[in-house]
């Protein structure tokens, strides 16, 4: 089960590898609960999968035949794989949500790591492997922090796969993303629902944050 950074949780599909039109699957995304029970997957079930235009692997089926005896169904989990919280479902939507947004790894990696994105704030610099890095050591717990990294300099010196120049390079980017417009810092954010043409429409309408 995948959280990713707005706290949707995805169950995945893990497969025995097969090659399926010219690349290995090992691994398929199973969408919802209700996909599951529609499904009616059980644990060690032979499925089978297609190429979803091509690209996404995805299972459409189960081989009843091939059941073994005994087996349990899979049942979704009540709380978050990654922080133990329980989990929510909003009436008519189909995705369970971890609401622990300030305290769940997944959701604050994610958002860092959103936040410094090419479409968003493009930080030069850094990285997604850098704000898991930083935020294991503890120097980033939300979107603020980047820019008191300032303030920890000594410390990012004495980290590996640091020298000084990258160092500079990194502090310089956060200072030049201070000069994005409006709209990009609103997407940056991450907040649900607000992608990067309503993002752009909220901008334009109220001007200022």
């Amino acid at each position: 089960y995948q959280v990713g950074r707005t706290g949707a949780v995805t169950p995945v599909a893990n497969l025995k590898p097969v090659v399926l039109a010219g690349t290995t699957v090992k691994r398929a995304s199973l969408h919802n609960a209700n996909e599951i029970a529609r499904l009616d997957l059980h644990e060690g079930d032979t499925v089978y999968v297609e190429k979803g235009g091509e690209i996404i692997p995805k299972i459409i089926g189960v081989n009843g035949e091939k059941r073994a005896v005994g087996t349990a169904p899979i049942v979704y989990p009540s709380v978050c794989p990654e922080c133990g919280t329980a989990l929510v479902r909003q009436e008519g939507e189909a995705v369970h949500y971890c609401p622990n947004e300030d305290g769940c790894r997944p959701q604050i990696v994610g958002k860092l790591q959103h936040f410094i994105g090419r479409k968003m704030m493009d930080i030069q610099g850094m990285g997604d492997e850098t704000m898991e890095t930083f935020y294991k050591l503890g120097l980033l717990r939300k979107i603020a922090d980047i820019y008191s990294l300032k303030d920890h300099q000594e410390e990012l010196k004495g980290l590996a796969r640091f020298g000084a120049k990258s160092i500079d390079n990194m502090l310089a980017g956060i200072e030049q993303s201070k000069s994005k417009p409006f709209e990009k810092v609103l997407f940056a954010l991450g907040i649900r629902h607000v992608g990067e043409t309503i993002a752009k429409k909220l901008a334009q309408h109220f001007k200022t944050i």
